[in-house]
């Protein structure tokens, strides 16, 4: 079983930053593609970022590209998302998920979520 716990939402206003973070346990390797997600309110869920299990290669969403920056600590076993310049269109609960691939963003487990809300 594996288990994956996000922290680091909260409420901020336009233009802060907030660092997320991903701990993940349990039976699976440290060097497991993983990704964020973010379900705003009345949409679906949408990619967000993904990054390699070594690190090496990372990935973004077009509405995230510049002001985002996905990372990991494997000594740790954490995957961060460090998001800044947020916007109101950022509020969302933020998910991160283990991926059965880096080049698959289907997701094998997922979290269950960290609330993001931006106010303007």
């Amino acid at each position: 079983q594996v288990q994956l716990v996000e922290s680091g939402g909260g409420l901020v206003q336009t233009g802060a930053s907030l660092r997320l973070s991903c701990a993940v346990s349990g039976r699976t390797s440290s060097r497991k593609a993983v990704a964020w997600f973010r379900q705003g309110p009345g949409k679906e869920r949408e990619f967000v970022a993904r990054i390699s299990g070594g690190g090496i290669n990372t990935n973004y969403a077009d509405s995230v590209r510049g002001r985002s920056t996905i990372s990991r600590d494997n000594a740790k076993n954490t995957v961060y998302l460090q998001m800044n310049s947020l916007q109101p269109e950022d509020t969302a609960v933020y998910y991160c998920a283990v991926l059965k691939s880096y080049s698959d963003i289907g997701a094998e487990y997922w979290g269950q979520g960290t609330q993001v809300t931006v106010s303007s």
